[in-house]
């Protein structure tokens, strides 16, 4: 059985190391348009997604048991896997705000705040991760 959730993590790892990879695009381009800013906005919330789920698994995988995504990322942070975690909450908060609210505010506030704080964190997260494969 512990095979099977060191498995299954990898897998959840390559699915979010795809979306990480779009986000990455979207963080190289300077000044996107309308378009560009919501398809960034999309891959944020699904990189968001996979990466709790990724934790989540890996935690599993580590004897942890987990079921919400705010209980995964404060055992995630408890046991030193992620850092800053009022920031990976804060994360959760705007990725639950874009997921039911599109405004044009809100959306250039968000893209701000992707850029500046989310994308290093789940950067972090990646680099950590890809490690442990």
């Amino acid at each position: 059985m512990n095979n099977l959730k060191n498995i299954r993590w990898k897998q959840r790892f390559q699915n979010f190391e795809k979306s990480f990879m779009l986000l990455e695009k979207f963080i190289a381009i300077e000044n996107p348009d309308e378009i560009t800013r919501a398809g960034g906005i999309q891959f944020f919330e699904m990189t968001f997604e996979l990466a709790w789920k990724t934790l989540k698994d890996y935690l599993e995988n580590e004897k942890y048991v987990t079921k919400t995504p705010r209980e995964t990322i404060k055992i995630a942070f408890q046991v030193g896997l992620i850092s800053d975690g009022h920031e990976w909450m804060d994360g959760l908060d705007d990725r639950n705000i874009t997921v039911h609210t599109y405004d044009e505010d809100t959306a250039n506030a968000v893209e701000s705040r992707i850029r500046e704080k989310y994308h290093p964190l789940l950067k972090k997260l990646y680099d950590k991760l890809k490690k442990a494969c």
